[in-house]
């Protein structure tokens, strides 16, 4: 799974990427220059993991990942050559949702882009730059099909489709908000499409805005997201660093003081990760515990070949047992013997947290 973080220049974009993927790029590295893109890769919070850790006394831990990339800040103009961030947005085309993060923090010492604080404004900023940049890929293609003097019944049908899209984005509409059937998505996945994309806002608030719950935009942003169905996460980056940097101990009682019951980070990791329809079973042992990322409604066959080919290809049967019976009684054993171990076949739909162990034959 992939992430790109997109946003203006200056929204603590640079900041966040650090904080879910434990780099330590410089913030100012974009503003002076420097326009190479970030990749790195954040782990998605799994409690479950620690506990079958502790259970099993495992050597070694492995959580699910996410592959983060962050380009420069957009800016008004960025999809017709203004500014450096136009030059990346291929870097983010195949990523699997984009999150846009939005200045919400108060601090005069860094420069707004536009001048002021304003959520709405921002965000129809971005979604214009996206919408832009589709438009130009659409109407590129369009006339190269229209100018192709015998046009074969896929670039017909190529060309209802680019029709359909050009006219929602001219209207404002993001490919994303647009209905598609199965066929036009089909021809959608050879563009990967800006605007298609799934979207997550991150609002950056300050400490004062997190103690008080409110920043300026707040209901009209809300309103957004109920009328487009867009997450909001509201993460305060400043303090989110200050906290990864205390031990486990003291991490606990800042967060308790700030009435934090869960770090933004986390917030937006599980997000991003059930937001695009996935989940995770485990496998656990004394050699490694671990969870495999699949898609919702994924087959025991088709996990099985998360693991290796291998097993899919010689797929026996699955035996599972679920998270919360190894934690109300202990251990696999007396989940046996209380018949909770189930054997289940290759077409068996794996459950969020399924611990299991496939039989195969190579």
């Amino acid at each position: 799974m992939k992430i790109g973080l997109i946003g203006l220049p200056s929204v603590g974009k640079t900041t966040l990427f650090n904080l879910l993927t434990g780099s330590n790029i410089e913030v100012s590295e974009f503003s002076q220059g420097k326009v190479e893109a970030h990749l790195g890769m954040a782990r998605i919070p799994d409690e479950r993991l620690m506990f079958l850790e502790e259970l099993y006394k495992a050597k070694k831990t492995t959580y699910a990942t996410i592959e983060v990339i962050d380009v420069p800040g957009l800016v008004k103009g960025s999809s017709s050559g203004k500014g450096v961030g136009n030059q990346f947005l291929d870097n983010i085309r195949k990523s699997d949702t984009l999150v846009h993060v939005i200045r919400a923090f108060e601090n005069d010492a860094v420069i707004h882009a536009d001048g002021s604080i304003d959520p709405m404004r921002d965000i129809e900023t971005i979604n214009m730059e996206l919408l832009f940049a589709d438009l130009g890929v659409i109407e590129n293609r369009i006339e190269k099909i229209t100018t192709t003097k015998k046009q074969t019944k896929e670039q017909l049908e190529e060309l209802e489709v680019l029709k359909k899209c050009r006219d929602g984005l001219e209207e404002g509409v993001l490919l994303h908000n647009i209905d598609f059937d199965d066929e036009e998505k089909e021809i959608l996945k050879t563009f990967s499409f800006l605007s298609e994309q799934p979207m997550i806002l991150v609002v950056n608030i300050d400490e004062d805005q997190l103690i008080s719950k409110d920043y300026p935009g707040k209901e009209d942003l809300e309103k957004y997201s109920k009328e487009t169905n867009t997450p909001v996460i509201e993460i305060c980056v400043k303090t989110e660093q200050e906290i990864s940097q205390l031990d486990q101990e003291d991490r606990e009682l800042f967060m308790e003081d700030l009435e934090i019951e869960e770090t933004g980070i986390d917030k937006l990791c599980k997000t991003a990760y059930d937001y695009l329809g996935l989940m995770s079973f485990l496998t656990a042992g004394v050699q490694e515990v671990r969870a495999w990322t699949i898609k919702k409604g994924t087959i025991a066959k088709h996990a099985a070949g998360k693991i290796h080919t291998d097993i899919e290809k010689g797929f026996i049967r699955a035996e599972v047992t679920r998270y919360k019976d190894l934690v109300e009684y202990g251990t696999s054993q007396k989940c046996k013997e209380k018949g909770l171990v189930t054997l289940e076949g290759k077409e068996y739909i794996v459950v969020d947290g399924d611990i299991i162990d496939f039989r195969f034959n190579v």
